[in-house]
């Protein structure tokens, strides 16, 4: 018996001899029609099976021919359906609104500890300061409120947050000064007592000096 009839007839190793001997072929007629090697590998399972839903459709009567033609038609086929459906997902993707931007976490670690470092030192240099200077520091320069908001948040004229930053501002200014002359005359600064050493309190100081208004 032929194989055109074995095929016909749904012999199992019929189509196993159908598919070794023109699997590759369907291939690369799949990839030239989708240019993609992942569809047409999915258009060579799709055309076999398709094949196999068809075989009663196989012509016994043309004796001897190759089926390459009938499969390389199948395959044509599913092609055009695979790309089909490639737009349609595609166009579905399009249409969907544009994904947000997920920052980094290590990034968004360090930058919370970077954060509470210059937070701590900030604590530093607010603790050489009176209280009410260090409202107003707080408010003006880590807060960013202007002088017209911050004389608000505190219910004083807006002259006497102007004076009170502008002595907060001259006592950091010297607490740098004095750190700076100390550390001209020592070759090394001795810890403190109670853990914390003189340039802790000079880098603080100098954060809450960053921001001028």
């Amino acid at each position: 018996m032929s194989l055109r009839a074995r095929v016909h007839d749904g012999d199992p190793d019929a189509f196993r001899e159908l598919f070794d001997e023109h699997a590759r072929s369907v291939y690369n007629h799949a990839f030239r029609l989708t240019g993609n090697w992942s569809a047409a590998e999915d258009v060579v399972s799709l055309t076999f099976l398709e094949a196999w839903r068809l075989r009663d459709r196989v012509d016994v009567g043309a004796d001897g021919g190759s089926l390459r033609p009938w499969l390389l038609g199948i395959g044509t086929n599913v092609a055009r359906n695979v790309r089909r459906a490639d737009r349609r997902h595609d166009g579905a993707l399009a249409r969907l609104p544009k994904a947000e931007v997920v920052p980094d976490f290590a990034e968004d670690v360090t930058t919370r500890l970077d954060g509470r470092k210059r937070l701590a030192l900030a604590v530093t240099a607010l603790a050489a300061l009176r209280r009410a200077e260090r409202e107003v520091l707080a408010l003006c320069v880590w807060s960013g409120l202007d002088y017209a908001e911050a004389a608000e948040a505190l219910g004083v004229p807006i002259g006497t947050v102007r004076s009170r930053l502008s002595r907060a501002r001259k006592k950091l200014a010297k607490l740098v000064a004095a750190g700076t002359s100390r550390r001209s005359e020592e070759h090394r600064e001795p810890m403190a007592r109670h853990g914390q050493v003189a340039g802790d309190r000079e880098i603080a100081v100098r954060l809450a000096l960053e921001i001028d208004r």
